[in-house]
Protein backbone atom coordinates (compact mmCIF):
# COMPACT_ATOMS: atom_id res chain seq x y z
CA UNK A 1 0.00 0.00 0.00
CA UNK A 2 1.47 3.63 -1.08
CA UNK A 3 1.57 6.02 1.65
CA UNK A 4 -1.62 8.23 1.58
CA UNK A 5 -1.34 10.22 4.65
CA UNK A 6 -1.79 13.97 4.58
CA UNK A 7 1.48 14.33 6.38
CA UNK A 8 2.18 18.09 4.27
CA UNK A 9 -0.97 19.86 6.15
CA UNK A 10 -0.58 22.38 8.04
CA UNK A 11 -3.86 24.02 9.96
CA UNK A 12 -1.82 26.67 12.15
CA UNK A 13 -3.03 30.13 11.90
CA UNK A 14 -0.98 32.69 9.95
CA UNK A 15 -1.68 36.48 9.22
CA UNK A 16 -2.71 35.57 5.88
CA UNK A 17 -3.83 32.52 6.17
CA UNK A 18 -7.23 30.55 7.58
CA UNK A 19 -6.58 27.05 7.29
CA UNK A 20 -9.37 24.38 7.57
CA UNK A 21 -10.45 20.95 6.39
CA UNK A 22 -13.49 19.95 4.43
CA UNK A 23 -14.33 15.70 4.46
CA UNK A 24 -17.22 14.20 2.80
CA UNK A 25 -17.47 10.73 2.27
CA UNK A 26 -14.19 10.21 0.18
CA UNK A 27 -13.65 13.98 -0.57
CA UNK A 28 -10.81 15.31 1.95
CA UNK A 29 -10.05 18.58 0.86
CA UNK A 30 -7.64 21.30 2.70
CA UNK A 31 -8.45 24.98 1.84
CA UNK A 32 -6.61 28.03 2.95
CA UNK A 33 -8.51 31.56 3.02
CA UNK A 34 -8.39 34.67 5.02
CA UNK A 35 -11.38 33.73 6.68
CA UNK A 36 -13.13 30.12 7.74
CA UNK A 37 -15.23 29.10 4.45
CA UNK A 38 -15.42 25.40 5.48
CA UNK A 39 -19.27 25.55 5.88
CA UNK A 40 -19.66 26.92 1.70
CA UNK A 41 -16.96 24.36 0.78
CA UNK A 42 -18.94 21.65 2.42
CA UNK A 43 -22.20 22.59 0.43
CA UNK A 44 -20.30 23.24 -2.67
CA UNK A 45 -18.66 19.91 -1.96
CA UNK A 46 -21.99 17.59 -1.12
CA UNK A 47 -23.72 18.95 -4.87
CA UNK A 48 -20.31 18.50 -6.40
CA UNK A 49 -20.40 15.04 -5.61
CA UNK A 50 -24.45 14.48 -6.23
CA UNK A 51 -23.63 15.71 -10.01
CA UNK A 52 -21.03 13.00 -10.10
CA UNK A 53 -23.24 10.78 -9.06
CA UNK A 54 -26.53 11.32 -11.04
CA UNK A 55 -23.86 11.67 -14.46
CA UNK A 56 -22.43 8.12 -13.44
CA UNK A 57 -25.68 6.85 -13.30
CA UNK A 58 -26.47 8.14 -16.94
CA UNK A 59 -22.88 6.96 -18.17
CA UNK A 60 -20.79 4.04 -16.16
CA UNK A 61 -17.98 4.47 -18.36
CA UNK A 62 -17.35 8.22 -17.24
CA UNK A 63 -16.05 6.04 -14.17
CA UNK A 64 -14.05 3.38 -15.12
CA UNK A 65 -12.19 4.13 -18.45
CA UNK A 66 -8.85 4.45 -18.75
CA UNK A 67 -9.56 6.70 -21.96
CA UNK A 68 -11.61 9.35 -23.32
CA UNK A 69 -15.39 8.66 -23.54
CA UNK A 70 -17.80 9.80 -25.41
CA UNK A 71 -19.27 12.96 -24.47
CA UNK A 72 -23.24 13.28 -23.19
CA UNK A 73 -25.49 16.36 -23.96
CA UNK A 74 -26.77 18.50 -20.49
CA UNK A 75 -23.70 17.77 -18.52
CA UNK A 76 -23.02 19.68 -15.10
CA UNK A 77 -20.12 22.10 -15.52
CA UNK A 78 -17.92 19.33 -13.25
CA UNK A 79 -18.61 16.83 -15.75
CA UNK A 80 -17.46 19.00 -18.55
CA UNK A 81 -14.71 20.32 -17.05
CA UNK A 82 -13.66 16.34 -16.47
CA UNK A 83 -14.49 15.74 -20.22
CA UNK A 84 -12.15 18.66 -21.61
CA UNK A 85 -9.36 17.51 -19.23
CA UNK A 86 -9.40 14.22 -20.31
CA UNK A 87 -9.65 14.74 -23.82
CA UNK A 88 -6.61 16.63 -23.74
CA UNK A 89 -4.74 14.53 -21.92
CA UNK A 90 -5.96 11.19 -23.53
CA UNK A 91 -7.06 9.40 -20.18
CA UNK A 92 -10.07 8.85 -18.61
CA UNK A 93 -12.30 11.26 -17.09
CA UNK A 94 -11.98 10.13 -13.33
CA UNK A 95 -8.14 11.41 -14.03
CA UNK A 96 -9.31 14.96 -13.29
CA UNK A 97 -11.64 14.55 -10.80
CA UNK A 98 -9.67 16.24 -7.75
CA UNK A 99 -8.22 19.06 -9.67
CA UNK A 100 -11.86 19.65 -11.32
CA UNK A 101 -13.26 19.66 -7.40
CA UNK A 102 -10.57 21.57 -6.37
CA UNK A 103 -10.95 24.29 -9.26
CA UNK A 104 -14.61 24.71 -8.78
CA UNK A 105 -14.48 24.59 -4.79
CA UNK A 106 -11.27 27.62 -5.12
CA UNK A 107 -13.38 29.83 -7.69
CA UNK A 108 -16.67 29.75 -5.70
CA UNK A 109 -14.77 30.73 -2.72
CA UNK A 110 -13.16 33.00 -4.41
CA UNK A 111 -16.03 35.57 -3.89
CA UNK A 112 -15.18 35.68 0.28
CA UNK A 113 -11.97 35.59 0.08
CA UNK A 114 -9.32 37.56 -1.87
CA UNK A 115 -6.83 34.88 -1.94
CA UNK A 116 -7.84 31.36 -1.93
CA UNK A 117 -5.74 27.81 -1.89
CA UNK A 118 -7.36 23.98 -2.29
CA UNK A 119 -5.66 21.48 -1.81
CA UNK A 120 -7.60 17.62 -2.68
CA UNK A 121 -5.66 14.81 -2.59
CA UNK A 122 -2.50 16.43 -3.50
CA UNK A 123 -4.44 18.23 -6.16
CA UNK A 124 -4.35 22.39 -5.69
CA UNK A 125 -6.27 25.10 -6.97
CA UNK A 126 -4.98 28.27 -6.33
CA UNK A 127 -5.26 32.09 -6.67
CA UNK A 128 -2.91 34.61 -4.89
CA UNK A 129 -2.24 38.05 -4.34
CA UNK A 130 1.21 37.74 -3.27
CA UNK A 131 4.26 35.24 -4.10
CA UNK A 132 3.69 31.21 -2.21
CA UNK A 133 5.74 28.46 -2.01
CA UNK A 134 4.17 25.21 -3.03
CA UNK A 135 6.43 21.25 -1.99
CA UNK A 136 6.63 18.84 -4.04
CA UNK A 137 7.56 15.40 -1.69
CA UNK A 138 8.34 12.71 -4.18
CA UNK A 139 9.00 10.41 -1.38
CA UNK A 140 12.65 10.08 -1.15
CA UNK A 141 15.68 8.67 -3.05
CA UNK A 142 17.86 11.70 -3.89
CA UNK A 143 15.07 14.12 -3.83
CA UNK A 144 13.04 13.89 -0.33
CA UNK A 145 11.60 17.34 -1.23
CA UNK A 146 11.10 19.93 -3.77
CA UNK A 147 9.73 23.31 -3.71
CA UNK A 148 7.99 25.64 -6.30
CA UNK A 149 7.91 29.40 -6.70
CA UNK A 150 4.32 30.89 -7.39
CA UNK A 151 3.60 34.27 -8.54
CA UNK A 152 0.35 36.12 -8.28
CA UNK A 153 1.04 36.41 -12.26
CA UNK A 154 0.68 32.80 -12.62
CA UNK A 155 -3.14 32.46 -10.99
CA UNK A 156 -5.28 30.91 -10.84
CA UNK A 157 -3.76 28.09 -11.63
CA UNK A 158 -3.88 24.24 -11.45
CA UNK A 159 -0.98 22.51 -9.75
CA UNK A 160 -1.30 18.48 -9.74
CA UNK A 161 1.11 15.65 -9.26
CA UNK A 162 0.61 11.94 -9.73
CA UNK A 163 2.84 9.28 -8.13
CA UNK A 164 3.67 6.13 -8.77
CA UNK A 165 5.29 5.74 -4.72
CA UNK A 166 2.56 8.36 -2.85
CA UNK A 167 -1.31 8.34 -2.46
CA UNK A 168 -3.84 5.79 -3.52
CA UNK A 169 -4.01 6.63 -7.52
CA UNK A 170 -2.72 3.91 -9.42
CA UNK A 171 0.01 4.74 -12.21
CA UNK A 172 1.04 2.90 -15.09
CA UNK A 173 4.55 4.75 -14.96
CA UNK A 174 7.28 4.83 -12.47
CA UNK A 175 7.77 8.62 -11.29
CA UNK A 176 8.51 9.67 -7.82
CA UNK A 177 6.61 12.57 -8.81
CA UNK A 178 5.34 14.44 -12.16
CA UNK A 179 4.13 18.09 -11.28
CA UNK A 180 1.81 20.07 -14.12
CA UNK A 181 1.24 23.46 -13.71
CA UNK A 182 -1.62 24.99 -16.02
CA UNK A 183 -4.10 27.72 -16.07
CA UNK A 184 -6.92 24.61 -15.35
CA UNK A 185 -6.39 21.99 -12.66
CA UNK A 186 -8.96 19.89 -14.08
CA UNK A 187 -6.31 19.75 -17.06
CA UNK A 188 -3.41 19.52 -14.88
CA UNK A 189 -4.49 16.92 -12.76
CA UNK A 190 -5.40 14.95 -15.84
CA UNK A 191 -1.94 15.84 -17.88
CA UNK A 192 -0.30 14.58 -14.51
CA UNK A 193 -1.55 11.15 -14.81
CA UNK A 194 -0.59 10.77 -18.38
CA UNK A 195 3.03 12.41 -17.89
CA UNK A 196 3.62 9.89 -14.77
CA UNK A 197 2.23 6.98 -17.03
CA UNK A 198 4.65 7.72 -19.32
CA UNK A 199 7.30 7.33 -17.39
CA UNK A 200 9.15 4.03 -16.93
CA UNK A 201 12.66 5.15 -17.01
CA UNK A 202 14.74 7.99 -17.23
CA UNK A 203 15.30 7.98 -20.54
CA UNK A 204 11.90 8.64 -21.04
CA UNK A 205 11.47 11.58 -19.17
CA UNK A 206 12.34 14.38 -21.14
CA UNK A 207 9.79 13.14 -23.44
CA UNK A 208 6.78 12.51 -21.36
CA UNK A 209 7.52 16.31 -20.40
CA UNK A 210 7.42 17.81 -23.76
CA UNK A 211 4.35 15.16 -24.14
CA UNK A 212 2.66 17.46 -21.18
CA UNK A 213 3.66 20.63 -22.34
CA UNK A 214 1.47 19.92 -25.91
CA UNK A 215 -1.66 19.14 -23.52
CA UNK A 216 -1.39 22.74 -22.77
CA UNK A 217 1.02 22.18 -19.35
CA UNK A 218 2.33 25.92 -18.84
CA UNK A 219 5.05 23.67 -16.53
CA UNK A 220 5.96 20.15 -16.05
CA UNK A 221 7.97 18.82 -13.26
CA UNK A 222 9.12 15.02 -13.65
CA UNK A 223 11.17 13.40 -10.43
CA UNK A 224 12.53 9.68 -10.77
CA UNK A 225 15.15 8.64 -8.42
CA UNK A 226 17.90 11.35 -8.91
CA UNK A 227 16.92 13.17 -11.65
CA UNK A 228 15.13 16.04 -12.38
CA UNK A 229 13.24 17.30 -15.36
CA UNK A 230 11.60 20.20 -15.27
CA UNK A 231 9.81 22.63 -18.57
CA UNK A 232 8.32 25.60 -19.25
CA UNK A 233 7.30 28.20 -16.48
CA UNK A 234 9.17 26.89 -13.45
CA UNK A 235 10.67 28.29 -10.85
CA UNK A 236 12.80 26.16 -8.37
CA UNK A 237 13.38 27.63 -4.98
CA UNK A 238 14.65 26.19 -1.59
CA UNK A 239 12.03 24.03 0.44
CA UNK A 240 12.81 25.50 4.01
CA UNK A 241 11.14 28.73 2.62
CA UNK A 242 7.58 26.89 3.48
CA UNK A 243 4.69 25.48 2.03
CA UNK A 244 2.23 27.70 1.00
CA UNK A 245 3.68 31.00 2.47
Amino acid sequence: MKRAERFYRNFTKTRRWNSFRVKVETSDLYIRAHEDLSVQAERIVRSLREELRRHIERQSSFLYSLTPVERLDNCPEIVTLMYDASEKAGVGPMAAIAGAVAQIVGLELAQYSEEIIVENGGDIWMKVTMPAVAAIYPGGYAFREVALNLHPEQTPCGICTSSARIGLSYSYGKADAATVISPDAAVSDAIATEVCNRVKSEEEMAEAASYGMKCGASGVVIILRDRLVALGDIELTDPNNGEFQ
